[in-house]
């Protein structure tokens, strides 16, 4: 039986992000197999989706070389053992040290730059130094799918990948049948705003806190919600006590995990990204858009993709909470059929250039390519 062994940083993110990829290279004969750190998500993908699981242990925060180094021998055993026919990985380590392992056991990789985040945030050792790495990893590659212009173009200006491999998706697309328009469910409320992300600081987490103070002294009745959960172990969390503070003050309502998004998109009037590092194109903004709603989005790498300034929503400066709302405040002062008509701009984007389908195809004929 052909095999395919899609490579990730977590269970998690397999299970809420490539589940239609599975089940469409299931549908195309393929055993799926995944390799990824076990976490609570990964029995559900074995007991749903039928894929073989592989527990990858891996570090994914920083550069720790001999963990890296540990990760990468791992990644040549797991592929010299499986044979799959290709490797799909995302993220930046399966990237880099999944890539280096499938051209030593001569594996067939693609690729997916999901963001490059902090390390490409500013120029640095660091950054020079993944630099390197990408370069070394993608020297072999059969296909590097892109979710943005930006960070393609960024990669050929360096000349870590070559032009032929190459390739553009939209984000990593939305199934717009799912994500569909629904009544508002939090009519009670007023003028409700929700950011759904991973608790980061360079999510801008802090800028919508200090960004809804400014908006609360002019519109009290508006209501600012926050989406996810966190983790007290990651250092790049925000601080629980700024979570706290702000809970304390009355600024958000914190809803923590949230197991289907729906349902606090379906809460809130427009949705919120303000961002400070490179995004691929984030899935939050991708399935608010879906359900008709206006967006605000920093105007930075893979954030600006799902927005046009005025047409489905507005653009803000990156770390600036008082930009960040303007735009509250202007997107809250519009009437509502002019914030209906964004919402349905913001439909009509998704379902003409973002559908899920397209990336389903695209790895679909990049992998028809390779069999040919």
């Amino acid at each position: 039986m052909k095999r395919i062994l899609i490579v990730y940083n977590t269970a998690y993110y397999v299970y809420n992000f490539r589940r239609p990829l599975i089940r469409r290279l299931s549908s195309l004969g393929y055993e799926v197999h995944v390799a990824a750190p076990r976490d609570d998500y990964a029995p559900r993908l074995i007991a749903e989706e039928g894929i073989i699981f592989h527990h990858t242990p891996l570090d994914g925060k920083g550069l720790r070389p001999l963990r890296d180094i540990s990760y990468c021998l791992g990644l040549i055993k797991l592929y010299g053992r499986v044979r799959p026919q290709a490797v799909l990985q995302y993220t930046i380590k399966p990237n880099i040290y999944g890539s280096i392992a499938a051209s030593i056991v001569g594996i067939p990789a693609i690729d997916n730059v999901t963001g490059l985040g902090a390390a490409f945030a500013k120029d640095s050792i660091l950054q020079r130094f993944v630099r390197v790495l990408y370069k070394l990893a993608f020297s072999r590659v059969e296909r590097v799918f892109f979710q943005n212009p930006d960070d393609q173009a960024l990669f050929l200006r360096h000349r870590l990948v070559s032009q032929d491999a190459c390739g553009l998706l939209p984000g990593s697309g939305v199934d717009t049948g799912r994500f569909s328009p629904r009544p508002r469910n939090g009519s009670r409320e007023g003028f409700t705003f929700l950011l759904a992300a991973r608790l980061l600081a360079e999510k801008g987490v802090a800028d919508y806190a200090n960004a809804a103070r400014i908006v609360k002294a002019r519109r009290p009745e508006a209501h600012f919600l926050l989406a996810g959960d966190h983790d007290p172990v990651d250092t790049h969390m925000i601080p629980r006590s700024d979570l706290d503070g702000w809970l304390r003050e009355g600024l958000i309502e914190w809803l923590g995990r949230v197991e289907d998004i729906r349902d606090a998109i379906a809460r809130a009037d427009c949705i919120v990204l303000p961002s400070r590092y490179r995004e691929g194109v984030p899935r939050s903004l991708l399935e608010a858009a879906s359900m008709a709603k206006p967006l605000i989005a920093s105007d930075s790498v893979g954030t600006r993709e799902p927005v046009v300034e005025g047409v489905n929503g507005f653009l803000c400066r990156p770390g600036d909470p008082e930009d960040l709302a303007r735009a509250m405040l202007g997107m809250a002062g519009l009437d509502e059929d002019r914030r209906a008509a964004m919402g349905a701009a913001s439909r009509k984007k998704m379902q003409d250039e973002f559908e899920e389908t397209l990336v389903l195809d695209a790895y679909q004929t990049a992998l028809r390519e390779l069999e040919s």
